[in-house]
């Protein structure tokens, strides 16, 4: 299984160096389309090689991606972790039964013994 992960992570690695290489051209990016960027004054640019635009991208997608997921699941995490809680009580109450019934028996030997 680890060769398995070696051989994917080394064809991964060779397709994000060929795109990085076949995307080296210099982008320029925007924050404002130029209609608003003059109407509001503010002309924010960077330039940048579309390879690192194409990584970026992947890279925030992933992040918002986990970041809607973890608060997708929230309701699932909040509700397990009420049913640990719960069984942990009622583990703690089954053995304090426990105990309270091994106390009454040994109890009524003594009892008997006694008599």
């Amino acid at each position: 299984m680890r060769y398995i992960r070696y051989a994917f992570l080394a064809a991964l690695a060779v397709v994000l160096v060929t795109v990085a290489l076949a995307n080296r051209d210099v982008v320029v990016l925007h924050l404002l389309p130029a209609d608003l960027a003059s109407l509001t004054g503010l002309s924010l640019t960077l330039s940048l090689p579309m390879f690192v635009v194409i990584f970026g991208a992947i890279v925030a997608g992933l992040l918002i991606g986990f970041v809607w997921e973890y608060m997708r699941e929230y309701k699932h995490r909040s509700a397990a972790s009420g049913h640990k809680r719960e069984k942990e009580k009622l583990a703690r109450e089954v053995d304090k039964l426990k105990t309270a019934k091994a106390k009454s028996e040994g109890d009524e030997v003594l009892a008997l013994l006694e008599n």
